[in-house]
């Protein structure tokens, strides 16, 4: 016997409060995002539930996905130096960014063919980003038209991201559409002169729309809901241009326009008469130039590592950048970001705003609007622990000193 512990038998009252059951979620939508905890647990619903196609596009990069890998392994090797003893009761996350100030410090990057991932596409994350409080970008290759999206979220900010065509005329209807219907701010993507080597979609034949083979046909067994959806809802195709029905890597080549040069930045510049972003920078040098051409805000991205294998890191730069540059343009940053903790190191290093795309499609093919809300509140509750963990009462108080690299990759 143990002469430590003295046992009594409970009574029935206390054995009541003891055994609290937790209420039964009927909603399995609700039930399955409410166990996501992490941008890495929607990740893993969303591959549950989604065809490899679909999901490998979103998931992968170019070649052998080291640039993807590195972007993601930088931000691990990050140490954080608290300061302690600071009063963190109340963290403002509001970011002031090209003339509006925003909820949080980061915004939806734009992405393309967003109705393959989940029915609810576009629309969805653009809903979910207003509700926020922060911008959703819109891409050239979406699949719901800028009138749609403006229409369906009259509270919200809307951008417009621009891969400029071999047509220039037709690009150029693009942006006076996105100018007419309220866009303010205009991204030009300029790390395409043609497709990165996405060796997972050509693998998988990836095309837009998804074509049936045996093979679709099996994987989409246990993924009934997605192909439900697909074929009951209006046919998956872009909203910028004609149908097409080659593969993806294939529209990418037809679309990137290999000539562009500054003289084109310079162009777009005179025509459009909101701020401009340039997206796609990765070195000082092409930032001082985007600068020098006009550009009211600089991207630093790899394009989440689905261009140029062994691309730059964009949080290495970052800090670099902003030293020279934040007079001139505001720099922003994404590629890599998988939490808030990763946004709270790319704004302590100098970035004055941040991206996600991978992790809010994660959301969105876990769980549709739902799913992308549920990105967004995990990495909102990530960056206000993280800020208070640092003794950081808002962003402004964020700076270099309170980063370090274990491992800094040279």
């Amino acid at each position: 016997m143990n002469q430590n512990i003295k046992r009594t038998l409970p009574s029935p009252s206390a054995l009541s409060e003891l055994l609290k059951f937790k209420k039964f979620e009927f909603n399995a939508r609700k039930r399955r995002l409410a166990a996501a905890h992490t941008i890495w647990d929607l990740r893993d619903i969303a591959k549950a539930r989604t065809p490899k196609g679909p999901f490998d596009y979103t998931d992968g990069g170019a070649e052998l996905e080291i640039s993807l890998n590195r972007s993601r392994e930088v931000f691990c090797n990050i140490e954080f130096a608290p300061k302690i003893l600071q009063d963190v009761s109340n963290v403002s996350t509001q970011a002031k960014v090209l003339g509006n100030t925003f909820a949080l410090p980061f915004g939806m990057a734009p992405t393309g063919f967003t109705r393959m991932m989940h029915a609810e596409g576009e629309l969805a994350v653009a809903k979910a980003a207003a509700k926020f409080g922060i911008p959703y970008s819109l891409s050239t290759v979406g699949t719901t038209s800028i009138e749609d999206i403006v229409s369906a979220t009259p509270n919200g900010v809307n951008w417009f991201q621009l891969y400029m065509w071999k047509d220039r005329d037709a690009s150029m209807q693009l942006v006076e559409r996105a100018k007419q219907s309220g866009v303010t701010n205009l991204i030009l993507t300029v790390d395409v002169p043609v497709a990165g080597a996405r060796l997972r979609d050509v693998r998988n034949g990836l095309t837009v729309p998804p074509t049936l083979s045996l093979s679709t046909i099996i994987d989409a067994i246990p993924r009934r809901e997605w192909w439900w959806n697909f074929l009951t809802t209006k046919p998956l195709e872009f909203a910028s241009m004609s149908n097409w029905n080659g593969t993806v890597a294939e529209l990418l080549d037809y679309m990137f326009d290999p000539t562009m040069t500054f003289d084109d930045l310079k162009w777009l510049r005179k025509n459009w008469d909101g701020t401009l972003t340039v997206k796609g920078i990765q070195t000082l040098d092409d930032a001082k130039k985007a600068a020098k051409y006009g550009a009211d805000a600089v991207i630093l991205s790899n394009h989440g590592g689905r261009q140029l294998d062994r691309a730059p890191v964009p949080l290495m730069l970052v800090e670099q950048v902003s030293k020279e540059l934040k007079k001139d343009v505001e720099v922003h940053l994404d590629s890599g970001i998988m939490s808030g903790a990763d946004i709270v190191a790319a704004i302590a290093l100098g970035a004055d705003f941040t991206y996600i795309g991978k992790a809010y499609l994660y959301g969105l093919m876990a769980g549709g609007q739902e799913g992308v809300e549920r990105c967004l509140s995990i990495i909102e509750s990530q960056i206000i622990k993280t800020m208070k963990l640092l003794g950081a009462k808002d962003l402004g108080e964020l700076t270099p000193k309170h980063v370090g690299f274990l491992n800094r990759l040279q």
